[in-house]
């Protein structure tokens, strides 16, 4: 499982990858370790050698053990004696890695670091191990190139949080075609009038029964607000008949998912129709392209095409047309690789098997006061591309239920 990160390790003359983090949930740590809880711990992986899972509490070990990884427990870090004998967290933390390394058969030198931890606690320790020969590089890359292919066990874990996330959007969908139109074309739902916060505890009762938390909020925009593709709304804004409903989650269980859909009950101005129609173009003109073998970028870059073709804007520097990238990958953070980046190397942008990303094409007119996006998920699996999102795309609300 981890020799061609261990080739990496080699091919760039380092001793081994460490990552250290506050928590077994850091997304650096999980790739390696699984869905453990454990408080701060490391992962030792030597260019040479076995991976093992450090802690530094007797009472995770339980949690520890089901990593399926050699353990450094608390006795052989000889965590007692740090603990009684050195003042600061940074020493103590020190002495009991470069216990850890000595037991993995770690030897002075280079490592690539990776994890997030207390930085000053963390660059406290590094100062100190470098004084017995450790000297440390950045690792993230390392690890987000071992992490961009996922395993049939992570993209479940996705296809999960997914499966959660088309039905938070389809109780959206439910919502907004029961809507009624009253006075000044608000709309009413349950003898109230809709806002955008009623959506949003909607939302968050279909994810909760799904077992899903929103980390990072969520997007609900109406009309000029879903002009700016990351303005999140503001949940007192009472929504109205004919203007565009932005909804876009990202919500986390044992990983991440992501997906928009764009809303218009009644009649939809001309501009946002056509808009509609083009945004849903490119996103199915998106699916036939990305497959394996085939950049991001160059995806993306026939999309700004097929957007320019149209009459509309497409760059990132712009405010109105399609102003922002195409996708990015999904998994242990909500944006990982691949990327759709321009000048991205060739493992950070290339699609491959294993991948899971968005694609995401949008218009917005601000001044206007409109927005759209279309977000799918995709997996591309031993099977080919799967559309983990496979929802309706349509504007109305009630078409959704035909």
């Amino acid at each position: 499982m981890f020799q061609s990160l261990q080739g990496h390790l080699r091919q760039r003359g380092l001793r081994a990858l460490l990552v250290v983090a506050d928590a077994a949930t850091d997304p650096d740590l999980v790739p390696f370790a699984g869905p453990v809880h454990v408080r701060r711990c490391f992962f030792l992986l030597p260019a040479e050698g076995i991976p093992r899972f450090g802690y530094f509490t007797p009472m995770e070990r339980d949690e520890a053990a089901s990593t399926g990884l050699a353990v450094l427990t608390p006795d052989q870090l000889d965590v007692p004696r740090w603990t009684a004998q050195l003042k600061s967290e940074e020493e103590r933390l020190a002495a009991a890695l470069g216990q850890g390394f000595l037991l993995a058969g770690v030897p002075p030198g280079t490592l690539a670091l990776g994890g997030h931890c207390a930085a000053g606690t963390l660059y406290g320790a590094c100062r100190r191990l470098a004084a017995d020969g450790f000297d440390f590089v950045p690792g993230h890359d390392l690890v987000r190139r071992f992490r961009k292919k996922k395993t049939e066990a992570q993209a479940a874990s996705i296809r999960a949080a997914a499966e959660g996330t088309c039905a938070a959007l389809q109780r959206v969908a439910r919502v907004l075609a029961a809507a009624s139109v009253g006075e000044g074309s608000l709309l009413r739902f349950e003898g109230e009038l809709l806002t955008t916060g009623r959506l949003r505890r909607e939302i968050a009762q279909e994810l909760a029964r799904h077992g899903l938390e929103q980390p990072d909020g969520n997007i609900v925009a109406a009309g000029a607000d879903a002009g700016v593709p990351h303005t999140s709304g503001s949940s007192e804004r009472r929504l109205e008949a004919g203007e565009a409903i932005l909804v876009d989650l990202y919500p986390h269980g044992g990983m991440f998912a992501d997906c928009t859909r764009t809303f218009c009950v009644g009649e939809a101005p001309a501009a946002l129709r056509e808009a509609h129609g083009k945004v849903l173009e490119a996103l199915l003109l998106s699916h036939q392209r990305a497959r394996p073998g085939v950049l991001g970028s160059a995806v993306e870059e026939e999309v700004r095409t097929f957007f320019r073709s149209a009459g509309y804007p497409a760059s990132r520097q712009e405010v109105r047309g399609f102003v922002h990238g195409l996708g990015h990958g999904v998994g242990f953070e909500l944006h990982e690789e691949p990327t759709f980046r321009q000048g991205a190397e060739p493992w950070q942008g290339g699609l491959e098997e294993g991948d899971v990303f968005t694609l995401e094409p949008g218009l917005y007119d601000p001044e206007d006061g409109w927005g759209v996006r279309l977000e799918d998920l995709v997996y591309l699996g031993p099977d080919g591309p799967e559309n983990l999102t496979p929802l309706p795309y349509d504007l109305d609300p009630k078409a959704w239920s035909r």
